[in-house]
Protein backbone atom coordinates (compact mmCIF):
# COMPACT_ATOMS: atom_id res chain seq x y z
CA UNK A 1 0.00 0.00 0.00
CA UNK A 2 1.07 3.55 -0.66
CA UNK A 3 -0.52 6.98 -0.40
CA UNK A 4 -2.68 7.65 -3.45
CA UNK A 5 -3.33 3.99 -4.14
CA UNK A 6 -6.93 3.22 -5.05
CA UNK A 7 -8.75 0.24 -3.61
CA UNK A 8 -10.65 -1.98 -6.03
CA UNK A 9 -14.32 -1.01 -6.07
CA UNK A 10 -16.92 -3.18 -4.37
CA UNK A 11 -20.46 -3.45 -5.76
CA UNK A 12 -23.19 -4.17 -3.22
CA UNK A 13 -26.72 -5.00 -4.34
CA UNK A 14 -29.12 -3.02 -2.17
CA UNK A 15 -31.89 -5.54 -1.50
CA UNK A 16 -34.85 -5.42 0.85
CA UNK A 17 -33.28 -8.29 2.73
CA UNK A 18 -30.01 -6.39 3.23
CA UNK A 19 -31.84 -3.27 4.42
CA UNK A 20 -34.12 -5.12 6.85
CA UNK A 21 -31.40 -7.48 8.10
CA UNK A 22 -29.07 -4.55 8.75
CA UNK A 23 -31.76 -2.70 10.67
CA UNK A 24 -32.57 -5.77 12.77
CA UNK A 25 -28.89 -6.56 13.42
CA UNK A 26 -28.31 -3.02 14.65
CA UNK A 27 -31.58 -2.99 16.64
CA UNK A 28 -32.93 -0.09 14.61
CA UNK A 29 -36.64 -0.83 14.49
CA UNK A 30 -37.68 2.44 12.84
CA UNK A 31 -40.47 1.59 10.41
CA UNK A 32 -38.78 3.40 7.49
CA UNK A 33 -36.22 0.56 7.44
CA UNK A 34 -38.69 -2.32 7.14
CA UNK A 35 -42.24 -1.18 6.28
CA UNK A 36 -42.63 0.25 2.76
CA UNK A 37 -46.18 1.48 3.35
CA UNK A 38 -45.26 3.42 6.48
CA UNK A 39 -42.09 4.74 4.80
CA UNK A 40 -44.28 6.10 1.96
CA UNK A 41 -46.65 7.68 4.48
CA UNK A 42 -43.63 9.52 5.88
CA UNK A 43 -42.61 10.81 2.45
CA UNK A 44 -40.07 8.23 1.32
CA UNK A 45 -40.67 6.28 -1.90
CA UNK A 46 -39.64 3.04 -0.16
CA UNK A 47 -37.74 1.65 2.82
CA UNK A 48 -34.09 2.76 3.02
CA UNK A 49 -30.82 1.61 4.56
CA UNK A 50 -29.91 2.86 8.03
CA UNK A 51 -26.60 4.52 8.87
CA UNK A 52 -25.39 1.61 11.00
CA UNK A 53 -25.64 -0.79 8.06
CA UNK A 54 -23.80 1.68 5.86
CA UNK A 55 -21.13 2.09 8.55
CA UNK A 56 -20.65 -1.67 8.71
CA UNK A 57 -20.38 -2.00 4.93
CA UNK A 58 -17.76 0.76 4.80
CA UNK A 59 -15.75 -0.98 7.52
CA UNK A 60 -16.05 -4.32 5.73
CA UNK A 61 -14.90 -2.77 2.46
CA UNK A 62 -11.67 -1.50 4.01
CA UNK A 63 -10.90 -4.53 6.18
CA UNK A 64 -11.50 -6.90 3.25
CA UNK A 65 -8.80 -5.02 1.34
CA UNK A 66 -6.26 -4.93 4.18
CA UNK A 67 -6.83 -8.48 5.42
CA UNK A 68 -8.03 -10.29 8.52
CA UNK A 69 -5.29 -8.93 10.80
CA UNK A 70 -6.26 -5.31 10.11
CA UNK A 71 -8.05 -3.46 12.93
CA UNK A 72 -10.53 -0.63 12.45
CA UNK A 73 -9.54 2.34 14.61
CA UNK A 74 -12.06 4.92 13.40
CA UNK A 75 -14.87 5.10 10.88
CA UNK A 76 -16.20 8.62 10.25
CA UNK A 77 -18.96 8.80 7.65
CA UNK A 78 -21.57 11.20 6.39
CA UNK A 79 -24.72 10.08 4.60
CA UNK A 80 -25.96 11.61 1.38
CA UNK A 81 -28.74 10.21 -0.80
CA UNK A 82 -30.63 7.15 0.48
CA UNK A 83 -29.94 3.53 -0.46
CA UNK A 84 -33.27 2.15 -1.71
CA UNK A 85 -34.00 -1.48 -2.65
CA UNK A 86 -33.22 -2.41 -6.24
CA UNK A 87 -30.19 -0.12 -6.53
CA UNK A 88 -26.48 -0.95 -6.35
CA UNK A 89 -23.99 0.86 -4.14
CA UNK A 90 -20.42 0.96 -5.40
CA UNK A 91 -17.80 1.57 -2.73
CA UNK A 92 -14.45 3.02 -3.76
CA UNK A 93 -11.50 4.18 -1.72
CA UNK A 94 -8.13 5.87 -1.82
CA UNK A 95 -5.28 5.59 0.68
CA UNK A 96 -4.73 9.15 1.93
CA UNK A 97 -2.15 8.52 4.67
CA UNK A 98 0.16 5.73 5.70
CA UNK A 99 2.30 5.97 8.84
CA UNK A 100 5.40 4.00 9.76
CA UNK A 101 3.51 2.37 12.64
CA UNK A 102 1.15 0.62 10.21
CA UNK A 103 -1.74 3.06 10.55
CA UNK A 104 -3.48 3.85 7.28
CA UNK A 105 -6.20 6.34 6.45
CA UNK A 106 -8.56 5.63 3.59
CA UNK A 107 -11.02 8.05 2.00
CA UNK A 108 -14.19 6.15 1.03
CA UNK A 109 -17.13 6.99 -1.23
CA UNK A 110 -20.25 4.88 -1.76
CA UNK A 111 -22.37 5.88 -4.74
CA UNK A 112 -25.69 4.58 -6.07
CA UNK A 113 -28.01 5.53 -8.91
CA UNK A 114 -29.07 8.71 -7.11
CA UNK A 115 -25.55 9.96 -6.30
CA UNK A 116 -23.28 9.72 -3.28
CA UNK A 117 -24.82 7.67 -0.50
CA UNK A 118 -21.84 7.88 1.85
CA UNK A 119 -18.52 9.69 2.12
CA UNK A 120 -16.00 9.31 4.86
CA UNK A 121 -12.63 8.37 6.23
CA UNK A 122 -11.53 5.08 7.77
CA UNK A 123 -8.46 4.76 9.98
CA UNK A 124 -7.05 1.26 10.21
CA UNK A 125 -4.05 -0.41 11.85
CA UNK A 126 -2.22 -2.84 9.62
CA UNK A 127 0.47 -5.13 11.01
CA UNK A 128 3.76 -5.03 9.13
CA UNK A 129 3.63 -7.10 5.95
CA UNK A 130 -0.15 -7.58 6.05
CA UNK A 131 -1.22 -5.15 3.32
Amino acid sequence: MKVGEELAPLEIAVTRTLIVAGAIASRDYQDVHHDAELAREKGSPDIFMNILTTNGLVGRYVTDRFGPSAVLRKVAIRLGVPNYPGDTMVLSGTVTALDDDGTAEVSVVGANGLGRHVTGTVTISVPAGAA
